[in-house]
């Protein structure tokens, strides 16, 4: 009997991270494509400027375009673009030596707004508004000198369901991040390619593709945002009801403004009775009906009255 030598054989559990990895990337690149299809977020000849921070969701939206643009039916081009701005300890040579080794055009853009942003904001504050605005005017600027036709942002389905709860807690408003809509100066068009991941997802993935990820110390020292505690008040609701987010992300696609309160998107003063039955009307939030007639159940017995002559 001949020995066999069987070490080149994966162990099993290495096998099955193999499965699930490769399971991980079709469900990115199949949401990342469904929601660029659903919106058109991106057509023939188009210039994509991928905007990369350096952290994890910026990364993986990267990688998917460009998994997706090698096998797209049409023809586009992407760019990626770092705003440096000139953080304390910001690791600048990080990303242009990743980006080098992926092969990718991209550009460096070096603007000191952390000065700014310091010497403008009282210390404690908030910094995300206004490091929002001096980022994004900078950003449609370099979108304009590199002739980019659309702005792409790494913003996910979390990062959405978080701001719908931000602007209805403390702005009183039912507003999120839309996948698609023109910029604030009216001349570029911002792409969310991510709208459909989860958070966890790319967490994963980031992982498994080793990005070398650069943490934001201007904003990951402010521990009590806003933002923050919302989304540790939706994981904790996924947590409990696993489920819970898909539903909620579903529901801002499925909006019923005359179940709101909104007289801009719905006439409530000029509602009339019609005589025709709306499906949006009071019958849309009650349960199924109960059917007529209802079969017999084929377990329960047959009950037939008899009648039993005496004497």
């Amino acid at each position: 009997m001949s020995a066999v030598w069987i070490d080149d054989v994966p162990p099993v559990n290495t096998l099955k991270i193999e499965r699930e990895t490769h399971k991980l990337e079709k469900r990115l690149c199949r949401q990342v494509g469904q929601a660029i299809v659903d919106y058109n977020m991106i057509e023939e000849g188009d210039k994509v400027m991928v905007c990369v921070s350096g952290g994890k969701d910026s990364y993986g939206l990267l990688d998917v375009l460009l998994k997706l643009k090698a096998r797209a039916p049409i023809h586009f081009d992407i760019v990626a673009v770092n705003l440096d701005q000139k953080q304390p300890g910001f690791p600048e040579e990080v990303l242009p030596r990743y980006l080098s080794a992926l092969g990718v055009d991209f550009h460096i853009e070096n603007q000191d707004t952390y000065s700014i942003v310091k010497r403008v904001i009282p210390e404690g504050k908030t910094t995300c508004g206004l490091c929002s605005r001096l980022r994004r005017g900078i950003l449609y600027r370099v979108a304009d000198e590199l002739g980019a036709t659309k702005v792409a942002l790494g913003h996910h389905r979390d990062d959405m369901l978080q701001t719908f709860f931000l602007n209805m807690f403390f702005a009183g408003k039912l507003k999120s991040m839309p996948p698609k809509l023109v910029s604030d100066d009216g001349r570029h068009i911002v792409i969310r390619p991510l709208a459909y991941v989860a958070e966890k997802d790319l967490v994963r993935w980031a992982q498994h593709r080793e990005f070398p990820i650069i943490p934001c110390t201007l904003c990951g020292s402010q521990e009590n945002l806003q933002r923050k505690q919302v989304g540790e008040m939706l994981r904790e609701w996924e947590k409990k009801q696993p489920g819970r987010l898909e539903n909620m992300f579903t529901a801002l696609q499925n909006v019923t403004p005359s179940h709101l309160l909104d007289g801009t998107l719905h006439d409530f003063k000029g509602l009339k009775a019609t005589g025709v039955p709306d499906a949006d009307g009071d019958l849309a939030f009650d349960p199924p009906p109960i059917p007529a007639s209802l079969p017999t159940p084929l377990s329960a017995p047959s009950q037939v009255m008899r009648i039993v002559p005496q004497g």
